[in-house]
């Protein structure tokens, strides 16, 4: 089956075209075309009243600013990779769903953490949360980036049973960048240290804590079996979960999150999504 191409969404804001930059990368990096999309949030009655008078309207300002956020974003993907085959795609209607739905059928959606607002193309910060919780294809939320390269993806495990699919999508990753894979697994102690320590003391904790070594290492090895150039390791860490990513969002180029449901249910992994898409120090993608 041939791959998607990839996704990107730009309102013409610096953040987009971060986004744009990474997705334009990804896009060489896996010799994959690039689909730039910007949204103009027109209400139908707007829309309606789009006229030939020569007199602009809302409708029409909205509509030249996408397009101008879509040739900004189009000049600077052609400067990051020139040999990548990249498109652009002016969309209408609500930005949160036109840009989630552009997903469908990508290998991937690229989004900024957070974009211009107002009555310019489209809010970033509202589409990414949207589109990292329902978009049917791996999102990545770009967030502001250090300058120093660190050859390593992160992938954040809950339930060992539900992690293939962020599992697979790290190691790929992992193999495509020449880097090492480590896959971290929290409990969450509720911020207070000395009681983790002291549950981890009670009777059955050891064993519980084997038990989950256990399953992640079998889970490693099964993807090193199909990714050998991959160096993987995986850390278990006493805390709370969403603190553990972000501190592995300092350390590594990517980290991957498996995406079981929609956000908005607390406690749980949509709650610790949400920390981590808000907390990040670079890149972070959904896997559905």
């Amino acid at each position: 089956m041939t791959a998607g191409p990839i996704v990107a969404a730009t309102d013409g804001s610096e953040e987009s075209l971060r986004a744009v930059d990474w997705a334009a990368r990804e896009a060489e990096l896996r010799g994959l075309p690039l689909r730039i999309v910007s949204a103009a949030a027109l209400l139908p009655r707007m829309a309606e009243h789009q006229t030939a008078s020569g007199v602009p309207t809302v409708a029409d300002t909205v509509v030249s600013d996408r397009d101008r956020g879509l040739a900004a974003a189009t000049q600077r993907a052609t400067a990051v990779a020139p040999d990548i085959l990249i498109d652009a795609d002016g969309l209408s209607g609500s930005p949160a769903r036109a840009i989630t739905e552009a997903g469908s059928g990508a290998s991937m959606l690229v989004v900024g953490s957070r974009g211009m607002g107002a009555f310019t193309a489209l809010i970033l910060g509202s589409v990414s949360r949207y589109a990292a919780a329902n978009a049917p294809c791996p999102v990545v939320v770009v967030r502001e980036q250090t300058t120093t390269a660190h050859p390593q993806v992160g992938v954040g495990i809950g339930d060992p049973a539900e992690a293939s699919a962020a599992l697979e999508f790290a190691f790929e990753e992992a193999s495509l960048r020449k880097a090492s894979l480590i896959a971290v697994h929290a409990w969450d102690s509720g911020g207070d240290v000395s009681r983790a320590t002291r549950a981890m003391a009670a009777p059955g904790a050891h064993a519980i804590e084997e038990r989950v070594a256990g399953q992640l290492q079998a889970l490693l090895a099964d993807g090193q079996a199909r990714y050998p150039d991959v160096e993987v390791s995986y850390d278990l860490v006493y805390g709370h979960p969403g603190r553990a990513l972000v501190g592995l969002s300092a350390r590594a180029d990517l980290v991957v999150l498996g995406r079981h449901r929609p956000d908005g249910f607390l406690p749980g992994p949509g709650a610790v999504r949400h920390a981590v898409l808000n907390h990040a120090h670079g890149p972070v993608v959904t896997v559905p």
